[in-house]
């Protein structure tokens, strides 16, 4: 006789594709656990400034989705927390999850950033790609969710030395708690998602075009940082090194991807050659002054819906250069902070460009936790280390119960790591259906405040940023 099946879903990775498994499952009547390493989800689209193809604000688009996730009744949501192992079978699964100390108690918080303002340690900023610093007790961004600040215990001075404490001294509601300690959970679930999310390539591992060495040299997610208004520079284009406005800015295509000479990434990322688009596309946008935007290439590769069109437009209507290229190497321009582009072009002419800014359009792979995670599910990978799926069940893992959505399963745009989601969610469900509603808790809906007489308060809701 079999067991009866659990009706909750695990969803790993609090990203854009793990928030809609999260809340397709719930709205399915499934009690959710979603599992974030971070002290907030949101992952790499919250750091986006705009995508494609719309050129809508990223922050607008995933905004409404942490708020639904951070109140809805059927989702528990557990930051600072991994997986650590998992037995079982398919509807019954036992899952071991460590979650570590925020050293701020979540109910007391009320994020007014008094800690913060107070706090004397500045460190760099993950979040904004290190171009600026925050403080040892934080927000991860202005729109977290959870809303709620934590302690970096490996930059706080009060673990290094036992000294400080301003943050507990100055907090109005007493919710600094050195005194935190990681918890071990167990969890019973009847299917697991894995939503681990991508690890954008660190050109500096392979020392690609003098990333490192020049502060004007940067990645796609570090451009995308300064030209978010949320961003260090406040949604103005400038250079890192001198903080002026570039008149020349090359993005350079295939940096850790379609390149079998820095280990397994022969792989194309799928979104870069748009992003890049995109990006220049903005750059053009945030620029006071004509800029000359240029994109060296060795295939435009623009997949995906209405992504051909985008191309056209950004080669005919907004003047992109596209130069079709073979670049040879990257020389530092004395006393300027340019850079000069040495390349073969098209035709086999060895060319020289300088340029005031250079962005290297990074792949996507896949995180190292990620891989040890798999490997403790005993999940099937391929030898990109991505989930190993078909083409007809790209969300069935080797593992029955257990799915993946998302980047983890390939490198996809955001549409597509959506409509992944929404698959993997009701793959869960079919499995799980005779256990449907029976561990969700339904909502309470107070009764309306009567607001007659009252002096009218009024919203301003912003449409495009």
């Amino acid at each position: 006789m079999s067991k009866e099946k659990i009706g909750a879903v695990m969803v790993v990775g609090g990203g854009v594709a793990g928030m809609q498994a999260a809340l397709d499952a719930a709205n399915s009547g499934y009690y959710v656990y979603l599992i974030e390493r971070s002290t907030s989800i949101g992952g790499i689209m919250s750091q986006l400034d705009k995508t494609f193809p719309t050129n809508d604000c990223s922050m607008c688009i995933i905004s409404p989705k942490l708020v639904e996730v951070g109140r809805h009744i059927n989702i528990e949501l557990l930051t600072l927390s991994e997986v650590k192992d998992i037995s079982g079978e398919e509807g019954n699964f036992e899952v071991q999850v460590t979650q570590y100390p925020r050293y701020v108690d979540m109910d007391k918080c009320i994020a007014c950033g008094l800690c913060a303002q107070k706090c004397p340690k500045k460190v760099a900023s993950e979040y904004d790609e290190k171009l600026i610093k925050r403080k040892a007790i934080y927000l991860k961004y202005p729109q977290a969710v959870p809303l709620k600040y934590a302690i970096d215990s490996e930059k706080c001075i009060f673990f290094k030395n036992g000294r400080c404490k301003a943050c507990e001294k100055f907090c109005p509601t007493g919710a600094i708690n050195f005194d935190d300690q990681k918890k071990d959970l167990i969890l019973k679930v009847g299917s697991v998602i894995l939503a681990t999310g991508v690890r954008v390539y660190d050109p500096a591992t392979h020392d690609i075009y003098g990333y490192g060495k020049s502060p004007n040299i940067v990645t796609s997610l570090e451009f995308e940082r300064i030209l978010s208004a949320s961003g260090p520079f406040g949604g103005h284009l400038v250079r890192p090194s001198d903080k002026k406005e570039p008149k020349k800015i090359a993005w350079l295509q295939c940096i850790g991807s379609r390149d079998t000479h820095i280990g397994a990434r022969g792989y194309c990322s799928s979104v870069c050659c748009t992003y890049a688009i995109k990006e220049a596309m903005l750059a053009k946008e945030h620029s006071k002054e004509p800029l000359d935007t240029a994109i060296f290439y060795m295939d435009i590769r623009t997949h995906g819906k209405d992504f051909e069109r985008y191309y056209n437009r950004g080669r005919d209507k907004t003047g992109i250069r596209f130069i079709k290229s073979k670049i040879s190497n990257i020389f530092p321009v004395v006393d300027t902070g340019n850079q000069l582009i040495r390349y073969i072009d098209e035709n086999g002419k060895r060319v020289d460009e300088e340029f005031d800014m250079v962005v290297l359009s990074v792949g996507l792979g896949v995180s190292g936790e990620a891989i040890e995670l798999a490997k403790k599910l005993g999940v099937e990978l391929d030898h990109y280390n991505f989930v190993s799926t078909t083409s007809f069940d790209p969300v069935k893992t080797s593992v029955p119960g257990i799915a993946v959505c998302g980047a983890f399963e390939s490198p996809i745009d955001i549409p597509t790591s959506v409509v992944e989601s929404s698959a993997a969610a009701g793959m869960a469900g079919i499995s799980l259906s005779e256990s449907r509603w029976s561990l969700t808790k339904k909502e309470e809906i107070p009764e309306e405040i009567d607001i007659r007489g009252e002096p009218p308060r009024i919203g301003v809701f912003i449409c495009r940023c």
